[in-house]
């Protein structure tokens, strides 16, 4: 059973078409960049982190907090609205477009991952697709998002949830898959 034929042959793997947006020397840079300068800043400067990511074309809006640990592979390829947050060790896949609306929390140790590989390939084919986060949302602690989901406005994404479909606006939604729970309603302003 172990020892049956492999479906692949990873010897044809190619992603040549593959565009990462800058040259190599570019994110290599980057990447140096991040490995040093990410980690050593301190939380209260939280503004340099922004800046780092706005100088390798991240889109970043006002009021935006970002952990030292936060992880970005391509930075041009990421939008955040402004006044969100991004917790520690979370990891921003950004294979292809990344696109996290206003007032959003993406919780310690979440990953988006924008890249994915098709199983029915014998070449094992490199596969991506942009994620959307709108307004509001919280992705809470270790939750996976997975390549072309959107997540409507003032969701929540349950702890340790995996999200592999679209969810919809103003519902709390967990499990692996995850589902949408029930309604998040706002605070009444009695």
């Amino acid at each position: 059973m172990t020892n049956d034929k492999p479906f692949v042959d990873l010897r044809k793997y190619d992603q040549s078409w593959f565009d990462r947006g800058r040259p190599s020397w570019y994110i290599l840079l980057w990447w140096f960049v991040q490995a040093i300068a990410f980690p050593l800043t301190p939380q209260p400067l939280n503004n340099l982190r922004c800046v780092l990511l706005r100088l390798f074309g991240a889109q970043i809006g006002k009021g935006v907090f970002i952990r030292p640990t936060a992880r970005f592979t391509y930075p041009w390829k990421i939008s955040l609205g402004d006044y969100s947050w991004i917790g520690d060790d979370v990891v921003l896949y950004s294979l292809d477009r990344i696109s996290i609306g206003q007032h959003c929390v993406i919780s310690h140790k979440s990953y988006l991952c924008t890249g994915s590989h098709d199983i029915h390939d014998p070449a094992f084919g490199l596969k991506t697709a942009s994620i959307t986060i709108g307004n509001g949302v919280w992705i809470a602690a270790d939750c996976f998002v997975g390549p072309g989901v959107e997540i409507g406005a003032n969701a929540v994404i349950g702890a340790r949830s995996s999200v592999f479909s679209n969810m919809p606006s103003g519902q709390v939604c967990l499990g692996s898959p995850c589902r949408p729970q029930y309604s998040r309603l706002p605070e009444s302003s009695d």
